[in-house]
């Protein structure tokens, strides 16, 4: 199995097999879309570049803040969440999930896919 099917496989896992995680994406901080279980509708090159320049924003923020490294982005909207972790050293994980979602274990699973995204990069 490539490395390409391999992320894409922790993704579709991350999917399927977190209640009320609607969509996720591997994307680099440069802004390219590495793999992505996204709905047709998103365009993933928006998401890419959205999810990079808002996490280098976060940074910026923190470090200015004096708040120490980042351990996750995270953005509340009147439909749900979209939270970036740190994947590996250039690349961010972007969730998103639904409203009702229970966040806990949203970031339990999420930090355990990041795990495996290292594993395979």
């Amino acid at each position: 199995m490539s490395r390409m099917e391999s992320v894409n496989r922790i993704l579709r896992n991350l999917q399927a097999g977190t209640p009320d995680v609607e969509a996720c994406a591997l994307v680099s901080e440069d802004g390219l879309m590495i793999a992505s279980a996204l709905p047709q509708h998103i365009d993933e090159t928006r998401v890419a570049g959205m999810t990079a320049t808002l996490a280098s924003l976060g940074i910026r923020a923190a470090e200015e803040l004096e708040r120490g490294e980042v351990e996750q982005v995270f953005v509340k909207g009147k439909n749900g969440y979209a939270i970036m972790f740190q994947a590996s050293e250039n690349t961010l994980l972007l969730v998103m999930a639904s409203r009702t979602a229970k966040l806990g274990l949203i970031f339990l699973d999420t930090q355990r896919a990041a795990a495996q995204v290292q594993k395979v990069i």
